[in-house]
């Protein structure tokens, strides 16, 4: 499987689903996995964003731009 194929693979498992996005600033969006392009723009519902590890604010949508981005990472569901 190519890298281009891996990645693709990986996006459709996580579309729909809990995710953290990694910013370069060191801050965390955590939230359901709308839509992530090519250029690693996403778009993310029921979003929450996190300061070192604390809760600073609640979002319904968001969206990241990707030259933003670290990385993205799923994430256990919430209960």
């Amino acid at each position: 499987m190519s890298r281009k194929e891996a990645l693709s693979s990986f996006i459709q498992q996580i579309h729909a689903r809990p995710v953290v996005v990694k910013l370069n600033s060191g801050v965390d969006y955590r939230g359901v996995l709308a839509c992530l392009d090519g250029y690693m723009n996403i778009a993310l519902e029921q979003t929450e964003e996190y300061v070192n590890g604390q809760l600073k604010n609640k979002f319904g949508d968001a969206f990241i731009r990707g030259n933003n981005v670290l990385y993205i990472s799923t994430q256990k569901r919430r209960i």
